[in-house]
C-alpha cells in the first residue's frame, strides 16, 4: 500500500519542490496552493486551471486531508459554538468558536489528548493518543469559516493539547496560517498557550512570530505547582520566568501569565501576594481564570476569594483581569465533548 502524502501540510516553497519531483515546472505549485488554501478544495478534480494529467498525477501521490464534524453545540446565551471533530483516522479533537468585540475567535486543538497531566483539565484524562498534523489545525479554522458563515478574526491554541509538545508542526501551522496567499492571519493575532516547556519557549523566540505567549502558572510555589502540573518536576517556576523573560527581550511582546483559581488551593491572601512578588517588574498580564469543573476532580472556583485575589494583584501593580466565561450552558472547555463522546 502506498502511503500518499499530506498535501493540505506542505508549504508553498516544499509545493515548489514537489512538483519538480513529479516532473513538473515548479509554479504549478503555487496554484495548487491557492486551490488548498484560498479556494479550499477538497478534491484534485476541482482544480480547474490544471492539467487533467497533473490532477492525476497529484491523485496518486497525495491525499487532501479532511475532518469531519460529528456533534455541533450552539450556546444559547452568547454566540459561542464548540464542535467535535472526527479525523481521518478516527480520533477526535474539538474547536470552540467565540463572539467578542474585537470580532470572531476560534479556540483550536494541536493534539489527540494531552501528555502534560495537569490536574485541573479535562483534555489530559483520557490520555495522549497522536500529535496533530499542520493541516489538521488549519482545518479546524477553514471548517468553522465554512459551517458557521463567519470569518475567524484571531486565534488561541489553547484547545485539546500541548502546542509547544508538537512543536515543528504548531510552527509550520503558524507559517502556513500566516502566508499572504491563503488565510493570511497575522500572527499579532494568535495566542499560543502552553504549560511551561522551557527548552521550547526558548526555540520559539528565534522565530520571533509576533504571537502572544500565554503561560499556564495556576500556583507561585514549586510544591504546589508540582502537585496541579506535573511539568514543574522538569522546569521550575524560576526556570520557566526565566525563559518567560528571555521571551519577552527577544521579541518585545508581553507574556499572559494563565492563573486558573482553584479555592482553597491557590487563591488565599497569601497566594496574591507571592505571585506579585513573583511577577512584579515583568512585562505582562495576569489572565485569572475561573476553573471549569469536571465531574473527575473536586476543584471549583469561589467569587468572592477570585475577586479578592483579583483586587490584591491589582493592588500591587499587576495588570490582571477575570477570563471572561462563555458557553457556560455547553461546557465550552476544550476536552469535555471528546471524553464524553467516546466513552
Amino acid at each position: 500500500m502506498i502511503l500518499k502524502k499530506d498535501i493540505l501540510s506542505c508549504s508553498l516553497s516544499e509545493l515548489y519542490s514537489e512538483m519538480e519531483s513529479i516532473g513538473e515546472k515548479n509554479f504549478r505549485g503555487k496554484q495548487i496552493y491557492e486551490w488548498l488554501h484560498t479556494k479550499r478544495v477538497h478534491e484534485f478534480v476541482n482544480m480547474s486551471n490544471i492539467s487533467s494529467s497533473l490532477r492525476t498525477k497529484l491523485n496518486d501521490n497525495y491525499c487532501i486531508n479532511s475532518i469531519k464534524i460529528v456533534r455541533k453545540l450552539e450556546s444559547s446565551i452568547d454566540n459561542t459554538v464548540k464542535y467535535l471533530y472526527e479525523l481521518s483516522d478516527g480520533n477526535h479533537i474539538e474547536s470552540v468558536l467565540m463572539d467578542y468585540k474585537h470580532g470572531n475567535s476560534l479556540c483550536i486543538s494541536t493534539q489527540v489528548g494531552c501528555k502534560m497531566g495537569c490536574s485541573f483539565c479535562a483534555s489530559t484524562i483520557a490520555g495522549f493518543k497522536r500529535h496533530l498534523f499542520p493541516s489538521e489545525m488549519l482545518l479546524q479554522v477553514y471548517e468553522a469559516e465554512r459551517d458557521s458563515g463567519r470569518h475567524i478574526d484571531s486565534l488561541v491554541l489553547m484547545g485539546i493539547g500541548e502546542p509547544l509538545d508538537n512543536f515543528d508542526n504548531v510552527v509550520k501551522f503558524l507559517q502556513i496560517l500566516s502566508f499572504e496567499t491563503g488565510k493570511n492571519l497575522s500572527l499579532r493575532h494568535v495566542s499560543l498557550s502552553t504549560c511551561g516547556l522551557v527548552d521550547k519557549i526558548y526555540d520559539l523566540a528565534e522565530y520571533r512570530f509576533g504571537l502572544t505567549l500565554s503561560v499556564s502558572l495556576h500556583a507561585v510555589s514549586d510544591a504546589k505547582r508540582s502537585k496541579i502540573m506535573p511539568v514543574n518536576k522538569k522546569y521550575t517556576i524560576g526556570e520557566l520566568l526565566k525563559a518567560c523573560r528571555y521571551y519577552i527581550k527577544k521579541t518585545g511582546r508581553r507574556i499572559s501569565f494563565e492563573y486558573a483559581v482553584i479555592h482553597g488551593v491557590n487563591d488565599s491572601a497569601d497566594d496574591a501576594d507571592a505571585l506579585v512578588k513573583l511577577l512584579k517588574g515583568m512585562n505582562c498580564h495576569v489572565n485569572l481564570i475561573p476553573v471549569n469543573q469536571i465531574k473527575e476532580r473536586d476543584y471549583r472556583s469561589d467569587k468572592n476569594s477570585l475577586y479578592s485575589f483579583l483586587g490584591a494583584l491589582e493592588k500591587g501593580g499587576l495588570n490582571a483581569t477575570v477570563r471572561r466565561t462563555l458557553g457556560a450552558d455547553i461546557d465550552a472547555a476544550c476536552g469535555q465533548l471528546r471524553r464524553e463522546y467516546e466513552i
